[in-house]
């Protein structure tokens, strides 16, 4: 008797020196007891989680459980821990769930997690999982939203077994909010770096900052100014939540949006200084009633002085603004506006390093569009005086496509840009004679490789128009910096005409 009582730690034994596992026979036939007894402790055994089992074949291989008492560790993870029965009753809580649910130990003992109302595992996203629980452990990502925020969770559902056999499951939950925030900043900057790069030229630049702003801080106000450098001027180019322009439209008796704040009063600006002093700030902290180790703003020092100070001062209270958030455009040496994110007191100002990652973003598009709209305008400017000019040209880029011809070009020749797509359609077009045309090629190209960039090398050539008429003309073509060829074009015919008759007339009176 004694013997049988003591055969469960015996088959312990035997399974701690046997890690692949052992068969009930082979059990049986080291302690040499009924193959029949051995069954029923080992089923026993695996009921408390002592051993496990698996299947090889129609064979069950027996092995010791590689398992830790959940008590053991309760106390030594920063993890929640909540253990429940078969019908979801609280059976056991770490302390680190207690505190971060703000609840007591007695308060949810016995009570099934639908009773207590719990926040997190009582959603009914984390339920879903729990009751689906089968064999298989589950984890999924849960949403959690409250008056200061949302919150994320990653939770694992375990299926777990009691000593006496009873089924539950152990649920751990670990807060991923960071880590979900920071996942999500990633996305939304490769979002907007792709949108900027390809925003068109027409599209308002502010207002998108603005609807991205937003976007990462929903439901507060949120301004975007621009700056015009040669006017030294401030513009309200964008406000957003609709509530709070709404109340600005009725207390300021027009639209925010357009107003210009002229810079001579930036000395009071909470920014201070002058734009040079704005180049090299972060996100700025200003608040509007400061207290002691706050920095302070004065919502009329913000609008420049521009809105009389009791209508800044309502403004402040319908909308319960506290504090302001100051970031500036700003890219190189040059200051392109500013946003301003406004919060009431109790706010904090979350997703900071993904709103200034993307304010970089937005002050490196914007300088991008200043320099290739004032590329665009010397270009413009370039066209028009080369167009108005009396002398035939053309801008061939150094792959040979003609980039531009004027119209002075089109009057002499008869040809168009359509016409001349690349210099082989021109050569083809002016030089019809394959002898002529080889002469001409040859001629352009040791011309080119002997001047040298910014020299022009002038070379006559006897061209066919498009109206079949032949032309002489004299080619001065210049290579600049970049490779371009700009080239003039000079109709000689009639002075090698009279050049001509002149050489033929004396010719003929030596003959005499």
């Amino acid at each position: 008797m004694q013997e049988e009582h003591d055969l469960p730690n015996r088959i312990l034994r035997v399974l701690r020196f046997r890690p692949k596992g052992m068969t009930i026979t082979e059990v049986a036939k080291q302690l040499g007891v009924t193959r029949n007894s051995v069954s029923k402790h080992l089923e026993i055994l695996q009921i408390a989680g002592k051993v496990d089992v698996r299947n090889i074949g129609n064979a069950k291989l027996y092995s010791l459980a590689q398992r830790v008492p959940i008590s053991a560790f309760l106390c030594f993870t920063k993890n929640l821990i909540l253990i429940l029965d078969n019908e979801q009753r609280i059976v056991q809580v770490n302390d680190q769930c207690l505190k971060h649910l703000r609840q007591s130990k007695d308060a949810l003992i016995g009570r099934t997690i639908r009773e207590t109302a719990l926040p997190v595992v009582s959603t009914p996203e984390a339920l879903a999982v729990i009751e689906g629980l089968e064999r298989e452990q589950v984890i999924a990502d849960i949403r959690y939203a409250r008056e200061d925020g949302e919150f994320f969770y990653q939770m694992q559902a375990i299926p777990t077994t009691f000593e006496d056999g009873e089924k539950g499951c152990t649920l751990v939950l670990e807060e991923i909010t960071e880590r979900k925030h920071y996942v999500r900043s990633m996305e939304f900057l490769a979002r907007t770096a792709m949108e900027l790069v390809d925003m068109p030229a027409e599209a308002d630049i502010y207002e998108y900052v603005a609807d991205r702003i937003s976007e990462l801080v929903p439901g507060t106000l949120i301004h975007v100014l621009s700056y015009d450098e040669s006017n030294r001027k401030f513009f309200v180019r964008a406000i957003r939540d609709q509530a709070a322009h709404s109340v600005l439209v009725r207390i300021l008796g027009r639209d925010p949006v357009g107003m210009a704040f002229p810079l001579d009063y930036i000395a009071s600006h909470p920014l201070g200084g002058d734009p040079a002093s704005l180049l090299h700030r972060g996100v700025q902290e200003f608040f509007f009633k400061p207290e002691v180790g706050q920095v302070g703003a004065s919502f009329y020092d913000l609008c420049f002085g521009q809105i009389p100070e009791d209508r800044c001062e309502e403004v402040l209270r319908i909308l319960n603004l506290g504090k302001i958030y100051l970031l500036c455009l700003v890219w190189g040496e040059h200051i392109y506006g500013t946003v301003g994110i406004y919060l009431p007191l109790e706010r904090e100002l979350e997703n900071r390093q993904a709103i200034e990652s993307f304010v970089r973003q937005a002050s490196i598009a914007i300088a991008r569009r200043q320099t290739e709209e004032r590329l665009r305008r010397s270009e413009s400017r370039f066209r028009d005086l080369v167009d108005s000019s009396p002398i035939p040209s053309a801008v061939i880029e150094s792959d040979g496509h003609y980039a531009y011809i004027n119209r002075a070009f089109t009057e002499l020749f008869g040809y168009t840009l359509a016409d001349l797509s690349n210099g082989k359609d021109w050569f083809r077009l002016a030089f019809p004679d394959e002898t002529q045309r080889r002469e001409a090629i040859a001629a352009w190209k040791a011309d080119r490789g002997e001047a040298g960039r910014g020299r022009p090398r002038p070379r006559m050539f006897s061209v066919r128009c498009r109206d079949g008429k032949e032309k002489v003309i004299r080619f001065s073509p210049v290579e600049l910096s970049d490779g371009t060829d700009y080239v003039t074009y000079e109709d000689v015919t009639e002075e090698r005409r009279v050049y001509g008759t002149l050489v033929g007339e004396i010719a003929g009176l030596r003959k005499k």
